[in-house]
Formats: C-alpha cells, sequence, structure tokens
C-alpha cells in the first residue's frame, strides 16, 4: 500500500517511515517544509509537502492508507496543541474518508481516553487527544488507535504490553511504537479496536494478535 505518513519529521514520524520501507508498503513522507525532505529523499522516499494547519488535501492523492503520527510538541500550549493534535488530525479523517483511503492508523496518548482523570496541567493535551480518537471512531473509516505510555529514545526490543486499557503507566521505545503502528495496519483484528501500549515481555505481531 502507498501509506502517507502525517507527522514523519518528528522523532516516531522517522522511525514509522524507516519500519514502513522494511516492509512491502510504500511510504510517503508528509513534511511542512521543503528543507525536511531532503533526508527523506536521501533515504529514498518520497515526500509531499503539507502543512496542517492550512490545505493539505493534495497529499491523500494514490494513498491508500494514513499513520497520524503529527503532534505540536512538549513546547507548545493548547491553542496549538488544539490546532495540530486535534483539528489537524480532524482535517486529516475528513480528507481520508473523501479519498477512499483503506486504513488509517491513529498515534494517540495513554490516558486519552480518559482524559478528566489527567493532572490539570496535562488536560488540555488529552482532551485533544480525545476528541481527535473520538471522531476517528465515529468517522466510518477502518482504523486503530495506538496509545503509548511515556516515549523514550531506547533501542526497541520488539516486545509490548498491549491492552485496550492498561491499569498502569509505563515507558516504550520510540521505535517499538513505530513497529507497532506499522504492524497495525495489516494485522488481522484490529479493525475497530484501540490499545494502550508499554513496553512489556510480550512480541509485537503476538501481543496484536490476542
Amino acid at each position: 500500500m502507498n501509506v502517507l505518513v502525517i507527522g514523519a519529521n518528528g522523532q516516531v514520524g522517522r522511525k514509522i517511515v524507516q519500519k514502513l520501507q522494511q516492509t512491502e508498503h510504500e511510504p510517503v513522507a508528509m513534511v511542512r517544509e521543503s528543507d525536511q525532505a531532503k533526508a527523506f529523499k536521501k533515504m529514498g522516499v518520497k515526500t509531499v509537502i503539507g502543512d496542517l494547519e492550512k490545505d493539505f488535501e493534495h497529499a491523500f492523492i494514490d494513498m491508500e492508507a494514513i499513520i497520524f503520527a503529527a503532534g505540536s510538541g512538549g513546547h507548545t500550549g493548547a491553542d496549538k496543541t488544539i490546532l495540530i493534535d486535534q483539528e489537524g488530525a480532524i482535517k486529516a479523517m475528513d480528507r481520508a474518508k473523501h479519498f477512499g483511503i483503506k486504513r488509517c492508523i491513529m498515534l494517540s496518548t495513554i490516558g486519552a481516553d480518559r482524559p478528566d482523570l489527567g493532572p490539570d496541567d496535562f488536560k488540555y493535551y488529552l482532551y485533544a487527544k480525545h476528541r481527535a480518537d473520538e471522531y476517528l471512531k465515529a468517522s466510518g473509516l477502518s482504523y486503530s488507535i495506538l496509545r503509548p505510555g511515556s516515549l523514550t529514545d531506547e533501542e526497541g526490543t520488539g516486545k509490548v504490553k498491549l491492552q485496550e486499557h492498561l491499569n498502569e503507566f509505563g515507558e516504550i521505545p520510540r521505535e517499538d511504537v513505530a513497529a507497532t503502528l506499522v504492524a497495525l495496519l495489516t494485522t488481522e483484528g484490529t479493525n475497530g479496536k484501540s490499545y494502550d501500549v508499554i513496553s512489556g515481555e510480550q512480541p509485537i505481531e503476538d501481543a496484536l494478535a490476542n
């Protein structure tokens, strides 16, 4: 499949693109600026320029699936979080539906399904993610949502703890998050499902199969 990676220049997004290159899928990296495209072109990856705060409909042409991994970043305020993490995601889902995209994978965050339980200074982020996730669920698209715990830069292990709801918080390498997102594209039985995920002892493929 031709897979549009929205947020490809982010820390998880770059790893998603790399993981897709190891599969039969064709990644297309959506980036905001032409300078960001240079690194992907060196990797032999197709790119498309698109800004979530503007019109990016052209990015969906000839795409069959999308992985939404964009985020405003940890140093922005509530306004930017709502623009990117919430409204940007909602616009992406609308365009995916318009273009008949077969599969939509959403990178969310642990706690987004229960935003009212989060710390006060973090609730705006959880609610933005929550609203985007709920919009995707109601969209009619074939989707899966992944809600990872705290992200680290450690080398991935390929092993996770994954359930619809985890009653614990933990860490997980970005590499393992990327691998799980890519696996969700074609793993049977994951359509319409949402998962919390942290590091664990079960191989990613086995965790998704269960």
